[in-house]
């Protein structure tokens, strides 16, 4: 870990999408983040714990969380049981000792997911002593709000235990992430750092390339203190290699740099 910033940075495998994991670990290596987000997705390299636990070791990299498959693009993903993608996603964060699992709402079709979600979510992280941070999402804007989430898309009041912030989400949605950061409290357990510009795509930009306040959450962060880690979950799709490195080096940069600030706030006070 950065022993500047205090907290470490991980990259989340999806920053490299298309490309996998193999990728995705040789460019953390590379630039010199702490560790890995591994985004479940129907490339089998995803879901292979051997395989993930092999470059972990190669490159001397833990995986820090898991994301499970509960995207629209992943519905298939372990299967169409929605608590047997999150049981799969434990198991494969046991088997490669990571110790948080993402995951995001139940969508508003999955009604009896949804009737049983908060308490399933509880349940599970007593029994298996993981964390699962429920992320939060948005609104789904055409014209008019479109609920697309039970229980919500918001997971601050809701009773979960800990939550996943992520900054793009948030410029989505048009929430105050600073508020919401300070809302969650101790209950905030894992951040997916990007940005965006609060369009009605969901950007996934480097941060400081949008609206948000990435700089000053990161100071919060550090100032609080943060027991968790900020994952890199930015998109590179379109850029060429070189492109896409900028971006990822641009990222870890900006992270450990106001996450540093932040914590010399805290030591200066």
């Amino acid at each position: 870990m950065s022993e500047v910033a205090g907290v470490e940075v991980t990259l989340s495998t999806s920053s490299l999408y298309p490309l996998g994991p193999t990728q995705a670990f040789e460019m953390a290596a590379k630039l010199g983040y702490d560790g890995i987000e591994v985004m479940v997705l129907a490339d089998p390299t995803t879901q292979d714990s051997a395989g993930l636990r092999e470059l972990s070791e190669r490159h001397g990299l833990p995986i820090r969380s898991i994301h499970a498959p509960t995207l629209l693009v992943t519905q298939r993903v372990y299967g169409n049981s929605p608590w047997d993608k999150i049981d799969r996603s434990i198991e494969l964060a046991h088997d490669v000792d990571a110790d948080v699992v993402v995951l995001h709402p139940p969508f508003r079709w999955q009604k009896e997911y949804a009737t049983s979600f908060v308490e399933g979510v509880a349940a599970r992280e007593r029994e298996f002593g993981l964390t699962l941070a429920v992320e939060n999402m948005y609104p789904w804007r055409a014209g008019r709000h479109v609920q697309a989430y039970l229980p919500g898309w918001d997971p601050v009041p809701q009773p979960y235990e800990h939550v996943t912030l992520d900054l793009s989400h948030a410029a989505t949605a048009q929430s105050d992430v600073l508020q919401m950061q300070a809302d969650l409290g101790r209950r905030l357990a894992h951040v997916h750092l990007t940005d965006g510009s609060g369009s009605l795509k969901d950007e996934h930009l480097v941060p400081g390339h949008g609206n948000q306040p990435c700089a000053e959450f990161l100071h919060r962060l550090a100032r609080d203190p943060y027991d968790g880690v900020v994952a890199v979950e930015v998109g590179t799709r379109k850029q060429k290699p070189e492109g896409r490195e900028a971006f990822l080096r641009e990222s870890l940069e900006f992270a450990r740099t106001h996450l540093a600030r932040g914590l010399a706030e805290r030591r200066h006070h």
